[in-house]
């Protein structure tokens, strides 16, 4: 098991890792739209939010040697199922297929008031 870190995406803010490599796999823990150069949210803009939050699992992808395109799973949590269409439409542009295996739920809340989290598991 070895640890993937990257000043590309915002640090953890918790006792984690931005994500494991484990056995040809990269498991990256939930990012959120926070901008990894200041630490502040980037818009109240649910798909402003998403966009940050793709744009955070790509840089750990990348700083593992993976990208988007090797995904393979990812659970996507939303404070409000109201912006699920609206996640699913940015989500498209960022993923390619054959899309990722995913979970998508709502949550009562998030660690920091945020509209969405993404989480991913994906291919070296």
């Amino acid at each position: 098991m070895e640890e993937v870190s990257t000043n590309q995406a915002p640090d953890a803010i918790g006792p984690y890792s931005q994500g494991i490599l484990d056995d040809g796999r990269v498991y990256v823990s939930g990012q959120g739209p926070v901008d990894p150069d200041t630490g502040d949210i980037v818009s109240e803009d649910v798909s402003e939010q998403t966009a940050q939050t793709l744009k955070n699992v790509s840089a750990i992808l990348n700083a593992a040697g993976s990208s988007l395109d090797d995904i393979v799973h990812a659970n996507v949590y939303v404070t409000d199922m109201e912006d699920y269409e609206t996640v699913n439409d940015v989500y498209a542009e960022y993923m390619t297929e054959p899309y990722p295996a995913r979970a998508a739920m709502e949550v009562s809340r998030l660690p920091i008031e945020i509209a969405v989290e993404i989480e991913v598991i994906a291919s070296i």
